[in-house]
């Protein structure tokens, strides 16, 4: 073993970063505050780039037997009007290969089995970390994957970027059919999207105003096109997640600290989930650390956190600083100016 490593956070961003810096040959131990893994089954859209660091991380293959592609996505008025589509097509034909879409439970089970074939990583559930100064004094290296309330942020680069409000609640959920239909529908103050998540089921989002319950939810969609009001008449509101819009403000300086603290994914840069780029960014973000102090070795740490902040923390910044306009853009109240706007972009 070439270091200690201790990454605070087990979601995809902590475990990808554990595989990372496993197979680079460091003793490594996860600490995660929730006594079971997050394993709802909410869609991420994996981007080409994502995909090529799962590859570099050995996870590509395990993935991909779970995963299924986003082929054509359009943005609809609540009538059905398309105004516009996703640029899926033009990714695939710059990559050469499609965005893929995977359920969160099957992303976390490909990490965890590659953690578990080491046979030497410690995961450690219903941790609560509380003394990030030990984690520091005991280990090489400290990630904090902890997310947007990161105790390893606050601890290290102090109090002045957290979470903050953007006025808007996400609903989210599985719908068991599917719809054939998949985009994002852009009303009043609102929105609605699907995307396929695995054969024979749907993943569904609805974003409303911050004060909404379940039991307004459907009230917000009535009389829009289908297949909106079915999914959300088909689904069991016992089964929906609510998701409190956040994003991380403002933009941290740096993503490292001391030549012994490194943030990933959301603990770094949390942001609005508009993009669909959050699982993407925090797989890049793991990718590039581990690689980074593979390349530097133990003893040039410091220098491996400086290349890992130089690689990533623009580019996820500028990520982040998107999907927080566009959120503006597609919750506002004033629909005349962004629908001419987007009748202006391909149909």
């Amino acid at each position: 073993m070439t270091g200690t490593a201790v990454v605070v956070g087990a979601g995809v961003g902590g475990l990808a970063t554990a595989i990372g810096l496993r197979r680079a040959g460091w003793k490594v131990s996860v600490l995660e505050r929730r006594a079971e893994l997050e394993r709802y089954g909410t869609a991420f859209g994996i981007h080409p780039t994502a995909q090529d660091a799962l590859d570099r991380l050995a996870v590509g293959e395990a993935f991909r037997r779970r995963a299924v592609p986003y082929w054509s996505a359009r943005i609809r008025t609540p009538e059905g009007r398309v105004m516009a589509r996703l640029p899926l097509e033009r990714i695939e034909r710059k990559h050469g290969r499609p965005e893929l879409l995977v359920s969160r439970p099957h992303l976390i089970d490909a990490m965890l089995a590659q953690l578990e074939g080491f046979g030497d990583v410690s995961l450690e559930l219903g941790e609560n970390v509380s003394d990030v100064a030990a984690l520091v004094a005991g280990h090489d290296l400290v990630v904090g994957a902890d997310g947007i309330r990161s105790a390893v942020r606050a601890a290290c680069f102090g109090p002045r970027s957290a979470p903050r409000r953007v006025g808007t609640v996400a609903w989210v959920g599985i719908a068991d059919f599917e719809t054939g239909v998949y985009g994002e529908t852009w009303g009043r103050g609102r929105f609605f999207g699907t995307t396929p998540v695995e054969p024979g089921r749907t993943n569904w989002y609805a974003v409303v105003p911050e004060a909404t319950g379940a039991a307004q939810l459907r009230g917000h969609f009535e009389g829009w096109h289908e297949p909106v009001p079915r999914i959300l008449a088909g689904t069991d509101p016992a089964t929906w997640i609510r998701y409190e819009m956040r994003h991380l403000f403002p933009a941290l300086p740096t993503f490292v600290h001391g030549g012994k603290v490194a943030l990933v994914g959301d603990a770094a840069h949390a942001m609005t989930p508009n993009l669909g780029q959050g699982a993407c960014t925090a797989i890049l973000d793991a990718e590039a650390l581990s690689r980074t102090v593979a390349e530097h070795g133990p003893d040039q740490l410091p220098a491996a956190l400086r290349a890992y902040d130089a690689e990533r923390r623009r580019s996820a910044q500028r990520v982040a600083f998107g999907s927080r306009n566009l959120h503006r853009f597609m919750s506002s109240e004033h629909t005349g100016l962004r629908n001419s706007v987007l009748r202006l972009l391909p149909s």
